[in-house]
Formats: C-alpha cells, structure tokens, sequence
C-alpha cells in the first residue's frame, strides 16, 4: 500500500527527480516509510513512490523495483499501490514455470506474472491495486486498476507536456497543473448528490483530469504512439443452476473464509474495524476462527445518547470474542475542527458527515500502532443489503411468475419492518417486462431539471438530462451490478481509500474477493433475500459463530453519526451559512437560497442539500 507519481514524456526537460519528488511529497502519508525515484536512460520516464511497509519490510521490497528476464537487463520497472492478496499461490506457480524471486513481497510476482502473462496476468491477481509498469525494451506503459477501483489512478495529458499520473490529484496540481472545476460535475453534485458518471467512467470532478476506471488497464506504446484503453473483466450476473442450499452454503463460506484468511497475510499488526453490524462482526467470528493473538485489536466509532448508536452490539461482539477493543466517539466539534483537513484529503465532494466517522476510525488505529485494518464495504451491494432492494426482489417474484412466494416474502418483509407497506395490486399493475426506465432514474430526472437552487445561467440542466445513466432492470441483479459495477460501490470505495490513507492505513474489504462476488451474483435471489431478512446467505453462514441478535438485526446504521444535530451547531449553522453565501457570489446559488436558514438533515438523507453546499463552497475556494 503506497503513493505513487510519474511522469512520461519527449521533452527530457520534463523529466528530473525535484519536480517527481515534489508530486510525492504531497502524498507522503500514503506512505510514511520511505521514498524511491527513478528516470530511464532516455529521460522519456520517470517514476515516485512513497512507500507504507506492510509485507517484506526489507529494503529489497523498495519501488521503483526493476525485474530482468534472462538475458534482459533491467526490462522492467513497476510503481505499485495495493496489495495482491492470493501473491504466494501466484508466486509458486511462477516458480514452477522457472522464474526466481529476490524478495518476499507481491510487487515482485506482479512483474513476473506481467513477464509471464503480459496484460493477462490481472486475471489471476486478488487484490486491490493501482500500477505502471515501463517495459524498456517494447517502449511500453502498462497501467492497471483493480476489479472494483478499491485504489486510485488519476492522469492528465498534454501533447507537448507529456502524460502525469498520481494516486492522488494533489500530486498533479503540485507539478503545476491548473485545477478546473468540471461545471457538470458541480451541478450533478449540488442537485443529485452524485460524485460519479455511470456514462463517463473516466471523469472526474475536474474537466482537465481523468482516471483509469475500475477493472480497466491502459496499454501505451511510446514509440508507435499506439493508445488503448480495455475493460479486461465484468460481472456475469445471469443466475446459474442452483446447487442446493448446503452445497451453496458450504462454497459460499470457504470463498469467504479464503477471502478473509488471504487478507490477513502481513508483516504488521492487523485488526478490523467493527460496528456491530452485520458485515464487519461476520468477519471479526471468522478472523477469531482463524488465529488468536493479543495483538489483534478492533476499532469503533460511537455515539452515545444518539438513536442509532451501536455501542450496545459493539459490547455484545467485544464480550462474544473477547476483543481488545477501542472506541473513538467524534463530536460535532471534532468534525468542525477536522473539516478542511477532511476536504483536502477526499480532493472531490463527498455525501454525507458518515465520512468523517471513518476517517475518525482510521485515525484511532493509527494511534494504537496497526497499519492493517479490514472492513466490511462491499456486502451491500452484492449481497442486497440495503432497504431498497426489497422493491426490485419483490418485482423479480412477480415478473417471474412466483405469485405465491410473493405473497409469503410480502408479508415476511412487514412484519419485519414497520416501514413497509407493500401493496401487492400496485406491483401488478406498475410491472412491465423491461423496465428501460427505473423509478430511480425518473426521479434523477425531475431532480435535476427542476431543481429551483441553481441560477438559471449556472448550467443549462435540460441539456444535461440526456446524459443520465438509464439502468434496465429485469431482475434484482440487475440493480446490484448496477451499484456493484457502474455507480454506488465506487464512490464508497475512493472514500475509504482517502480515509484510511490519510493515516497511513491499509483497508482490506474481504467481502470484495472477485472469486466470491462472481459467486454470489451466480446465485438465484433466494439466496440474497429470504424469510423477510436481506443478505440471507450470509446470516445462515455465521448464524452459529456471532451473537442471534447480531445475525438477525433488521435495521441498518453502520458508523451513521447524528450529522442532523450536529448541523444545528451554531458554529457549523454558521459555516453552512457562510458557504451559501460563496455559492451565490460565485453565481451557483440563487441569493434568496442562500439567504435561508440551515436545514439540517440525516446523513443519508435524499435532500442533503446544505451539506452539498458546505462540501462544494470548501472545494471551490481553494481551485
């Protein structure tokens, strides 16, 4: 896990250790334990890295690493961010084929498999990563970005410049790239909340910026000026035979139990951060399942007095397992305070003061010496964890003939939750075949077209409505790829990247295993939804090893603050007020919007609009 920076370019006069050292050195706390630099022979390339020690802390581990085939001298050069969780069984199966290794760590087997492979060899890597690997003797970059974007690669271009990338924005913009503000991406912020581009993978929120996205590899020769940009893996979200509920269950827990075990693989201390949810106590039973240290600890966000603090699970799972565990309660004070610092970290806007709650995790950890966290993102969305999808499940039911399963899971859902008030004659009549239109995508519409916030002459909305991503959706597969692969999953995951980074922390997601995602989106939907509880599958894979009212919880909170009570502080009502105020000089905002007071809201609410406008105000003054 590090920071890296490069550049590539014709002009030689581009290309020299101060100014790569001056993009590394603004990501520094990507990695704190040490710096490396390397310029080709030509003065064509040039690579920065700064370096976070987690496997082989020896300094044969260090990057820039260069990797020789026989009879080919210093072919390779890699910069690498990330880790390759499955790295020994690749290891071994290149010794076989006769390849030798100098060192322990994955950065090594990632040249030697891309020597063996060439741009294959990102199928056989689980992991999260981000890389550019300089083949001298082809002339060659090859960048690469791992299956679900759990690691950043941001890049810009110019023909006589040449091309810059980094792990983060900063380090662009401190070898002297100008920050444009892309107005599109402002607008989609301010009146969707959106902070991705189902159509526009690449985009940022920056016009002049671009990044590699999720599961896409970048392939540039320098010599024939050949470019070209490949999507080298997808979800196959058609159902596949059923195996039988103990068959499935069995492979569905050793994938998971593999996916766990293969991240604890480290040379530092490791704990898990833990909520007392569902995901992250599941991996807590299972990493208790699979070693027992006093070194071990776990992290937790609380909020005492507040309705959805978790503390009481938290006890119950600390109790369960005996954990050594430590808490951190953020206030609205500690937000206030940490709120700048937040911004410059994340570089784009962010949803909600759940946020910070994270950051605050990983801070805690910091101070208590682990390096390696795990976490549990990810099992929402393939697993339909959320509220939502009840809707498209019980759509599939009906669209699929099951009338009698309907009525059962209808009935299971209400009285589960007293939020529900499914009305079966209405899912009758609203159901079409193809569904080109979801409800979701109407509402973006209305949204954005008659949102009366914005001046009139900030963006002409009616013209960017055609631009909308339009999801179909069959089946309530459909919906999770759509949040799993085009929008939803990506956003969670660049927050958690700039959170646990900013600490010099390394987050693990064990639930996003490629080998267990393409498995569970294998299954029919019985397996995601049953009996009126979400994520079935994995309730019933762990029902025996956490606490039944953990494994049976109907409700979904998952490190929530009360960012409603803390909007009511007159020091953030006053910040909230004053960034209004720079929206409508700068000709965003309409001034009797800004004039209005504070409406503070939940942190997942819908209309988090004052929010939006607090994130975008700090974001804008410093471009």
């Amino acid at each position: 896990m590090c920071g890296i920076a490069g550049i590539v370019s014709h002009n030689p006069s581009n290309i020299n250790v101060p100014a790569l050292k001056k993009m590394a050195d603004t990501i520094a706390y990507r990695g704190p334990d040490g710096e490396g630099f390397w310029i080709n022979d030509e003065h064509t390339v040039g690579f920065a890295h700064r370096r976070l020690s987690i496997i082989d802390l020896s300094a044969e581990a260090s990057q820039p690493m260069h990797f020789s085939p026989p009879e080919q001298p210093q072919r390779y050069t890699i910069i690498y961010n990330g880790e390759i969780y499955n790295y020994l069984e690749i290891r071994e199966e290149l010794f076989s084929r006769g390849y030798q290794f100098r060192n322990r760590c994955d950065t090594e087997v990632i040249l030697a498999a891309y020597d063996c492979y060439k741009e294959d060899c990102l199928q056989y890597l689980d992991g999260m990563f981000a890389f550019a690997i300089w083949d001298e003797k082809e002339q060659t970059l090859f960048m690469a970005r791992d299956r679900f974007g759990e690691k950043p690669f941001f890049y810009w271009y110019n023909e006589h410049k040449g091309f810059y990338f980094a792990s983060e924005m900063k380090a662009l913009w401190a070898a002297g790239i100008e920050k444009q503000v892309d107005e599109q991406a402002l607008l989609y912020y301010l009146a969707l909340g959106f902070t991705q581009f189902a159509n526009e993978k690449e985009k940022t929120f920056y016009s002049n910026i671009k990044t590699i996205p999720p599961a896409h590899y970048i392939q540039w020769n320098i010599r024939h000026s050949s470019f070209k940009a490949v999507k080298y893996w997808d979800i196959d979200n058609r159902v596949q035979k059923d195996l039988g509920e103990a068959e499935t269950l069995e492979k569905f827990r050793s994938l998971f139990f593999t996916s766990v075990k293969r991240r604890l693989r480290s040379d530092v201390l490791t704990g898990t951060s833990l909520s007392g949810g569902l995901d992250s106590s599941s991996i807590v039973s299972v990493i208790n399942n699979i070693i027992t240290t006093a070194d071990y600890k776990s992290f937790s966000a609380v909020f005492p007095g507040y309705e959805k603090d978790e503390s009481a699970y938290i006890n119950e799972m600390a109790t369960t397992f005996g954990l050594d565990d430590y808490r951190v309660a953020p206030t609205a004070e500690d937000f206030m305070n940490g709120f700048d610092t937040l911004c410059y970290h994340h570089e784009q806007p962010f949803g909600s003061a759940g946020v910070y709650t994270q950051y605050a995790v990983c801070r805690l950890a910091k101070q208590h010496d682990t390096k390696v966290l795990l976490d549990g993102q990810g099992a929402d969305e393939i697993l339909a964890g959320y509220s939502k999808y009840l809707h498209w499940y019980l759509q599939e039911l009906i669209s699929s003939g099951k009338f009698a399963a309907f009525s059962k899971e209808k009935t299971a859902l209400q009285r589960n939750s007293q939020q529900l008030n499914w009305n079966y004659k209405n899912y009758i009549s609203a159901y079409t075949p193809a569904l080109t239109a979801s409800l979701l995508e109407k509402r973006t519409y209305k949204n954005l077209k008659n949102n009366t916030e914005l001046n009139a002459g900030f963006i002409q909305a009616n013209n960017d409505i055609n631009k909308v991503y339009k999801p179909e959706v069959h089946q309530l597969n459909d919906i999770l790829y759509f949040d799993t692969m085009v929008m939803g999953l990506e956003e969670l995951l660049r927050n958690a990247d700039r959170n646990a980074m900013a600490h010099g922390i390394e987050l693990r997601l064990p639930f996003l295993s490629h080998e267990l995602v393409e498995f569970i989106f294998s299954l029919p939907v019985k397996y995601k939804i049953q009996q009126g509880y979400t994520k079935w599958i994995l309730r019933e894979s762990v029902k025996y090893i956490i606490p039944a009212s953990i494994v049976w919880r109907k409700d979904k909170v998952g490190f929530e603050p009360p960012q409603k009570m803390w909007m009511n502080q007159p020091a953030l009502t006053e910040r909230i007020r004053e960034a209004k105020q720079h929206l409508s000089i700068a000709g965003i905002l309409k001034k009797e919007v800004a004039d209005t007071r504070t409406r503070s809201t939940d942190a997942y609410h819908r209309k988090n609009f004052d929010w939006r406008y607090l994130v975008a105000a700090n974001l804008l003054k410093k471009a």
